[in-house]
């Protein structure tokens, strides 16, 4: 049996038995408040319950680095959506100690890449389309947080009342450093 057939298997039982009661919400954040944060399992639980954060209280915007990477990207459209759809008023920038993100670079991944059977000529193609800049993480996670918080405060569509602050979290105790 596979991961997803025993998630499905256990979703089959957890709908039949109404697990799902505590967390019944609507699509409005309670607090009024939108996390963007990196993706990292560490994550998934700690940062909620760090920031003392209940189902229903915020969205929680995750990507590789919690990061901002063009005026266009992912990150942007869901705070967009966030503020203007879902009455978002507040922006926590939260990234995290030890980081994945940290250190990676597209160098890194290019040989796994080719490995797992993307081809020379789809790598050249993505080269120029500046796969380096895309793929590249960061060296220095609080220099990281100030430019993702001025990436989202000085985005055109962001109003100037939406309050964007920056944060660095413990990966292991979840203890909040503000960035500034």
């Amino acid at each position: 049996m596979t991961n997803i057939d025993s998630i499905l298997q256990y979703n089959k039982a957890f709908v039949e038995n109404k697990l799902y009661e505590p967390f019944v919400t609507d699509k409005f954040p309670a607090k009024k408040l939108a996390v963007l944060t990196c993706m990292d399992t560490r994550l998934t639980e700690l940062l909620p319950k760090a920031l003392g954060l209940r189902n229903g209280d915020a969205k929680i915007i995750k990507n590789a680095g919690g990061l901002v990477l063009s005026e266009m990207d992912s990150a942007i459209r869901s705070l967009l959506v966030a503020i203007y759809e879902l009455g978002v008023e507040e922006v926590m920038v939260v990234h995290h100690s030890t980081c994945g993100a940290c250190h990676m670079s597209y160098e890194e991944f290019k040989p796994h890449m080719l490995e797992r059977g993307v081809s020379r000529e789809t790598l050249s193609e993505w080269e120029a389309k500046g796969i380096e800049g895309w793929l590249e993480g960061f060296h220095d996670t609080e220099a990281s947080v100030r430019r993702t918080v001025e990436a989202v405060k000085g985005h055109p569509l962001v109003p100037g009342d939406v309050v964007v602050r920056g944060f660095v979290i413990d990966s292991v105790t979840g203890e909040l450093k503000e960035i500034r």
